[in-house]
């Protein structure tokens, strides 16, 4: 069995079972990475992979198992990496955040400008996606963080530090009538068309959970990747939009309202996500503590040390189940 062999596997999943796109990223040929897939398979004396005409289209059930410590020991060998790399330059290096726009554009400039002015041989790098997608980096290695909100999907391998809430405020073109109703209610919100985040973002889970709470549905204009995005078309007179309050600038955003509906919907959760087995640098815990002072190095070392070892026990026997008589 060799590492390349479950990088390989890694790969293949991550590209969406295509073998090509997993050859090409491996630097190696499709012929050359679908032959080390068939070794592995004869040395383990079952399939890691579905096929159908010569075409891979999912795992099979010990695959799945399979993945699951490939991208330990993949991770592993990337950790200790890190490790060499911290032995011979602790301050200097690569630090990897993924995150989302939001978060991206309008709360973490301040804390990369004091970042990076502390560790100025540190080069940092920003990669952008949704809540799900910037988990899946981590997960994967090409990221040594996620700062995001709640996802849908479970990550048994990744470890989610609460960090901070988002609450949301109405943001309308000035002059519309949202902006002067007093009570500001979901049922006056309802009245007109409503600009809202994509689907994949617990912003319009929470926003329209609120509705349906309420026994009111709401018109749904359009659909938006970001807060930007979003004002954009409500400059327009397209729709108002509930977005976080952190995206309102009223000093950039000129022909824009907003009111605070921290009330009226529930805040976005927000995590700082690693790798249950990740080897951190100094930096990068430096970087941690200063978006959340509570989160020392100490404490994120001793949570990633526990989900490291609850990872790793073994699962506990399935119970017998009783017979039971028929009557």
């Amino acid at each position: 069995m060799k590492l390349q062999q479950l990088r390989y596997v890694v790969e293949i999943v991550r590209q969406g079972n295509h073998l090509s796109a997993a050859a090409e990223a491996v630097h190696s040929s499709q012929p050359g990475v679908s032959r080390q897939i068939q070794l592995l398979e004869a040395e383990l004396g079952f399939e890691i992979f579905v096929r159908t005409r010569n075409r891979i289209i999912g795992l099979t059930e010990p695959g799945k198992h399979v993945l699951e410590v490939a991208r330990r020991v993949v991770n592993d060998i990337s950790t200790l990496k890190s490790l060499k790399e911290e032995m011979s330059a602790s301050n200097s290096g690569t630090l990897t955040v993924a995150t989302t726009h939001t978060l991206a554009r309008y709360i973490l400039p301040s804390a990369i400008e004091e970042f990076l002015k502390k560790f100025p041989d540190v080069q940092l790098v920003l990669k952008q996606g949704d809540p799900e997608q910037i988990c899946e980096m981590v997960d994967a290695g090409d990221a040594d963080l996620a700062i995001g909100t709640e996802t849908e999907r479970q990550f048994s391998q990744l470890v989610k530090m609460p960090w901070l809430d988002i609450v949301r405020s109405v943001v309308a073109k000035k002059g519309h009538p949202i902006l002067k109703v007093e009570p500001l209610t979901l049922r006056k919100i309802a009245e007109y068309p409503i600009i809202t985040y994509d689907p994949r973002y617990s912003g319009r889970r929470k926003v329209l959970s609120a509705f349906k709470d309420a026994g009111i549905e709401p018109k749904i204009v359009m659909s938006a990747v970001d807060a930007d995005v979003s004002k954009t078309y409500v400059a327009m007179g397209l729709g108002i939009a509930i977005m976080a309050t952190v995206s309102f600038d009223s000093a950039r955003d000129t022909m824009l309202g907003a009111r605070d509906a921290g009330k009226l919907f529930a805040p976005s959760k927000t995590y700082i996500t690693l790798r249950a087995n990740a080897y951190l640098r100094p930096f990068a815990l430096q970087f941690i503590r200063s978006l959340a002072p509570r989160l020392t190095p100490n404490v994120v070392r001793e949570s990633l040390r526990t989900a490291a070892a609850r990872n790793s026990a073994p699962a506990a026997p399935a119970t017998p189940k009783k017979k039971i008589a028929a009557r």
